[in-house]
């Protein structure tokens, strides 16, 4: 018969890293809510996506580079249109599914609440929308970009 304590550290081993990111990625989120003095990511809502920036701050160990994260909401069946991004792009899904492509990434691929995706510098998101057409669905976006920086730029 096991133990309670080897029953506990069974338990802890099952925990994933998702996991851990998610709890993560959402505690650094509120912490640093209320630091925040300044965005180059605008609160947005067009009707397709609602874009709530969380933090933005100046990496000190790399000149010239910002650090921003936003909360990116889709209602059912929302969307946004084909974009880029300066600099690079780490993409939590944190609730619901996200469709996505990019013109680098392969073919397009539906991440789930816990998956994460990567945009490197210069790729163009073709695709990008929430995969339900009954659920909301959530991601935070995380970018490393020079100072200053248009984060996003939808394409004509």
């Amino acid at each position: 018969m096991k133990s309670r304590a080897a029953d506990e550290l069974e338990w802890a081993k099952d925990i994933t890293m998702k996991r851990f990111l998610a709890i993560a990625l959402a505690g650094t989120a509120v912490a640093a809510a209320a630091a925040f003095v300044s965005f180059p990511i605008a609160a947005n809502e067009t009707g397709h996506e609602t874009v709530r920036p969380v933090i933005s701050v100046k990496l000190p160990n790399v000149p010239g580079k910002n650090l921003s994260a936003a909360l990116v909401t889709y209602p059912p069946g929302g969307k946004s249109g084909k974009h880029h991004h300066a600099g690079s792009v780490f993409a939590f899904v944190v609730s619901g599914a996200i469709r996505s492509e990019t013109s680098v990434g392969g073919p397009v691929k539906v991440y789930k609440a816990g998956e994460a995706f990567f945009e490197p510098p210069g790729a163009e998101h073709l695709i990008s929308e929430n995969a339900s057409d009954t659920e909301p669905a959530s991601l935070l976006a995380v970018f490393v970009a020079d100072d200053g920086a248009k984060l996003t730029t939808f394409d004509k």
